[in-house]
């Protein structure tokens, strides 16, 4: 099981804000933010980190040189909640790269949808459960 993953982000407040509106509907909020004052040796100025439940499991920073951009798939309890991803990402200036619906070719209870965010990672929100 993964515990935690960093994106790095060409622009972070902007990364930022789009994590938080997208992934609100998911129950993701701010859990901390770390910067180079608190923590001297930190290699960027600042980090966040964004979880549920007071957990940080996606950070989010700058880095050198180019991104290479991956598929990051973030569970969601509820059909509704795959919507409202979709919806709140798009709000949030993605672009649509598969909308809500059923991906039977997984499983018989995959709903996903998926988007690209600023910097072109594509960003999934996924339900294991059969049609509500």
């Amino acid at each position: 099981m993964i515990d935690h993953i960093t994106l790095i982000v060409s622009d972070y407040e902007k990364s930022k804000r789009f994590f938080l509106a997208a992934l609100e509907p998911l129950g993701y909020r701010v859990v901390m933010e770390l910067t180079r004052a608190q923590i001297p040796q930190l290699p960027v100025e600042a980090t966040v980190g964004l979880g549920v439940g007071g957990k940080p499991d996606l950070w989010i920073r700058t880095g050198d040189g180019a991104i290479a951009p991956t598929h990051i798939a973030f569970a969601a309890e509820s059909h509704t909640a795959v919507e409202a991803f979709h919806r709140a990402a798009l709000a949030a200036g993605a672009k649509d790269n598969g909308p809500p619906g059923p991906r039977p070719h997984y499983h018989p209870g995959y709903y996903g949808a998926f988007v690209l965010d600023p910097d072109g990672y594509n960003i999934e929100a996924v339900c294991h459960r059969e049609a509500e």
